[in-house]
C-alpha cells in the first residue's frame, strides 16, 4: 500500500487558488522591497495611514499592543509554536507538527533575509524594518492553523479559501496594528510581512506534503521488499 500516512497539510481543494494568491503576494513583496530599498523615512502611503513613529497608543490599548508584540518576540513565538506542536502530536498528526514549524520558520527566515536585502530602517540604521517579522510570523501561524482546520473539516474550495484568507487578514491586521501603534514598523512593512507569509506558507505546505509522501512511499517499498 502506498497511500498517504496522514492527511495533506495543503488541502487539494485550495491548491490552485493558493498558488495564485502566493504568486500575487510574492509580487507585492518584491515591488515594495524595490520601492523602499535603503529608505529610512515613512513613505507617502505610510503617512496617509498613520504617522508610524508616533508611538501614540495609550492604556489600556497599549497593553494589548505590547501583548501582541510579545507573541512575535523569540520567547513568545517559541511558546506559541511549542504549544501548537504539542497539540498536533497529542492528536497524532506529526505531519501537521512539521508543517507548523517549517511554515513559520521558513516565513520568518525569508523575512529576515529580505530585511538585509532591502535595507529599509526605522529609528536608526540598526533597525531593519521591511518586511515586518512580527506580522509575517503571526500571519504564518494563522495560515498554518487555517489550512490544517480546512483539511480536518474537509471544507470545500469556497469555504476553505474564505477561512484561510480571513485568518490571515485578522492575524495580520491585529499584529500590524500593534507594530505600527508601538512605532516599531511602517504600515507598508506590515503589508510586506503579511504578503511574505501568504507567499511562503502555501509553498512550504506543498513541500512538506511532497517530502512526506515520498518518504512514505519509500518506507512502503522497503516493507514490501522485506516481505518477499
Amino acid at each position: 500500500m502506498t497511500g498517504r500516512p496522514a492527511p495533506a497539510v495543503l488541502p487539494p481543494s485550495l491548491r490552485v487558488w493558493l498558488r495564485l494568491i502566493a504568486a500575487l503576494a510574492a509580487l507585492v513583496v518584491v515591488v515594495l522591497g524595490v520601492l523602499y530599498a535603503g529608505h529610512s523615512e515613512p513613505s507617502r502611503v505610510d503617512r496617509w495611514v498613520i504617522q508610524p513613529t508616533a508611538d501614540s497608543v495609550r492604556p489600556p490599548w497599549r497593553y494589548v499592543a505590547l501583548s501582541l508584540d510579545f507573541l512575535g518576540e523569540p520567547a513568545g513565538s517559541a511558546m506559541v509554536i511549542m504549544a501548537a506542536v504539542a497539540g498536533c502530536l497529542l492528536l497524532r498528526r506529526p505531519r501537521a507538527a512539521v508543517f507548523i514549524v517549517a511554515g513559520v520558520g521558513m516565513t520568518v527566515g525569508t523575512g529576515t533575509l529580505l530585511k538585509h536585502l532591502v535595507g529599509r530602517t526605522i529609528h536608526g540604521d540598526g533597525n531593519l524594518s521591511y518586511p515586518s517579522g512580527h506580522a509575517a510570523f503571526f500571519t504564518a501561524l494563522a495560515l498554518t492553523a487555517a489550512l490544517l482546520t480546512t483539511g480536518r473539516l474537509g471544507l470545500g474550495r469556497t469555504a476553505g479559501t474564505s477561512l484561510v484568507l480571513a485568518a490571515a487578514l485578522v492575524a495580520g491586521a491585529a499584529m500590524g496594528w500593534a507594530e505600527v501603534a508601538l512605532g516599531a514598523h511602517y504600515p507598508t512593512d506590515v503589508l510586506g510581512g503579511w504578503c511574505t507569509a501568504l507567499a511562503v506558507v502555501p509553498a512550504t505546505a506543498w513541500l512538506v506534503d511532497r517530502t512526506a509522501d515520498r518518504l512514505a512511499d519509500r518506507m512502503a517499498d522497503a516493507g514490501r521488499r522485506e516481505r518477499r
